[in-house]
């Protein structure tokens, strides 16, 4: 049997490494997602300091920036340990 007959064997999916694609998945949503509410905060801002801030305005901009931090903090973390693990295998050669 020569090597052109042979179909080449998929290596063994990685468990980790498809674990480790599911998380940086979701901690890229929650990325995006934390920057988003980060955004309308700012607009509401905006908006408050142009038309005027009630109750409602600034309870928007406050709840937008507390909930962004919350999900802003630990994903930027998780994104960077992603990228660390994903760059040390490659070192390795794994």
């Amino acid at each position: 049997m020569s090597d052109a007959s042979r179909s080449p064997t998929p290596p063994a999916a990685d468990p980790v490494r498809a674990r480790r694609r599911q998380i940086a998945r979701w901690s890229l949503l929650a990325n995006r997602f934390g920057y988003l509410l980060w955004a309308v905060a700012i607009v509401t801002f905006v908006l408050g300091f142009v038309f005027g801030f009630t109750t409602a305005v600034s309870a928007i901009t406050i709840a937008c920036l507390v909930a962004g931090m919350i999900l802003l903090a630990p994903t930027i973390v998780i994104g960077y340990a992603v990228k660390a693990a994903e760059r040390d295998d490659r070192e390795r050669g794994l």
